[in-house]
């Protein structure tokens, strides 16, 4: 008889964090938000930083409440979290200072420096990784260019995930997903890149071993379970990179073609490959191949996603005046379309600030007039991200030589259901949003398959599909949005 099992998922977000149980009963899927809290960054010595015992604390605090909750009866906890960042320990394994935090102007300009040394197209032949100044590669980089004394005595370097792990089991780890973010990995290998580390004058020897997702890492230590009050639960790695995670959890079938789209503080549009893709065109569109799960590569573009709305409602916030998400996205209904388009990849939006005036800024920069209606803004800014996944998409079906189907949406971002349908309407394709818990899902579900209780990848999908309901959006006023994406290639490329 099939008895049903509890799994622990710490899903890791750069605007707030979740404490999941998951119940696997048959061929269904329960999960259950135990336990969220804030994760807002912390300005500390001049610089921006994640307060890491603050959310290990709330990590606990969830933990304790799902094992009080279920009798201690806890098959495995696994975590996943955003990449690029990472914690440096010393030589009793010890944090040294916070984490920095991506949005960190640590790293202007540092990316063009180590191109200097290196030269762009070498970097992407070994690492496969678009170019983003908020890379680990430049991170670390720019504590070499500064002399930091943290970097010099440094022994272990951690990813946000996995810095967590090591917090809860003891044992130092890398796990491949989340490693593969960092523009330090060598693609084609799955180890480290060290010609490019010894470049540009870094140590290998403080990246720890790589492992693959689905590992058991280990159990809570003796101190955090009495700490807990329950007995030692495994920890797992699952696939720590949250994108990885909800990509082995998209439920897509195998009689069709179809791309993923995770949308959050950030969009990343891709496509689930069997080796990594290192080319011209892939250098050319700028297209990053990340680690995935059972050997797969994710084929994806980095594209900023909600993010621009989040800043524009806290602003608007700091200027006293409240406005819910689904006012804002009411208000952009009511709005005129397609008034400005604003390129969501820009830098100028990457850091924190007055993201209403930063993108009037852009529009004058234009040659456009600036925007004081909330709702026109937040539409222009719906637009432009469904017109940018459009191109991605359009960029990545040149490069696998493969026509897509559908898209699969999944995350927080399915919430704003008039971004789903300006998706579809962009991108000419179905739509099918959800899970919105799909990261969660992955990373119970691949803690399963660890463990032995699911078999395989495929498994995952059909149980995923048995239990979440999914909305469809098709493609609206295609002619429309065709003539504004024609309209905005020639402006803008």
């Amino acid at each position: 008889m099939d008895t049903s099992q509890n799994y622990i998922a710490v899903d890791l977000g750069a605007e707030s964090g979740r404490v999941m149980l998951g119940c696997i009963s048959g061929e269904k899927l329960s999960i259950e938000e135990i336990h969220r809290f804030e994760n807002r960054p912390l300005s500390e010595n001049n610089s921006l930083r994640w307060d890491f015992f603050g959310i290990l604390s709330q990590i606990k605090t969830g933990i304790k409440k799902a094992v009080d909750q279920t009798n201690g009866e806890i098959c495995g906890i696994g975590i996943d979290s955003w990449g690029v960042d990472f914690g440096l320990l010393d030589d009793k394994g010890s944090l040294i200072e916070n984490p920095h935090h991506y949005r960190d102007n640590r790293t202007n300009g540092v990316m063009e420096k180590a191109c200097e040394i290196i030269g762009r197209r070498s970097i992407y032949e070994q690492t496969g990784i678009q170019f983003m100044q908020i890379n680990s590669l430049y991170q670390l980089y720019s504590m070499k260019l500064t002399n930091s004394p943290v970097l010099k005595c440094a022994k272990t370097l951690l990813f946000i995930a996995d810095l967590f792990a090591f917090y809860l089991c003891g044992r130092p780890y890398a796990e491949y997903t989340l490693a593969s973010t960092s523009q330090m990995m060598d693609m084609k290998t799955g180890l480290w890149a060290e010609k490019i580390l010894e470049s540009l004058g870094l140590s290998s020897e403080i990246l720890p071993p790589v492992i693959a997702p689905g590992t058991v890492v280990g159990k809570l230590t003796k101190e955090v379970s009495n700490q807990l009050g329950c007995q030692p639960i495994p920890v797992i790695a699952v696939a720590s990179h949250d994108t990885a995670s909800a990509v082995a959890a998209i439920p897509a079938g195998d009689e069709y073609s179809w791309a993923f789209l995770s949308s959050g503080t950030w969009s990343l549009l891709g496509a689930q490959l069997s080796a990594p893709v290192i080319n011209d065109k892939t250098y050319q569109f700028q297209f990053t191949n990340e680690g995935g799960v059972g050997g797969t590569i994710r084929l994806l573009k980095n594209i900023m996603g909600l993010w621009l709305i989040q800043q524009c409602r806290s602003q608007w916030q700091q200027d006293g005046q409240e406005f819910s998400y689904s006012q804002l996205t009411i208000l952009a209904e009511k709005a005129v379309p397609f008034a400005a388009y604003i390129d969501p990849t820009c830098s100028l939006f990457l850091t924190p600030g007055n993201m209403p005036t930063k993108i009037n800024d852009y529009l004058v920069s234009k040659g456009n007039l600036p925007i004081e209606d909330k709702g026109l803004m937040i539409r222009s800014i719906l637009e432009s991200l469904a017109l940018n996944y459009s191109f991605a998409l359009e960029r990545l079906e040149e490069i696998i030589n493969k026509r897509v189907d559908c898209l699969h949406i999944v995350g927080g971002g399915i919430k704003n259901e008039l971004l789903c349908q300006f998706t579809a309407n962009a991108t000419g394709k179905i739509v099918y949003a959800g899970p919105v818990e799909a990261t969660a899902a992955g990373n119970i579900l691949l803690q399963a398959l660890a463990t032995g209780r699911i078999r395989s990848i495929k498994q995952i999908r059909s149980i995923v599909r048995n239990s979440f309901k999914l909305k469809e959006y098709a493609p609206q006023d295609i002619d429309e949005w065709k003539k504004q994406s024609n309209l905005i290639r020639n402006l803008y490329e």
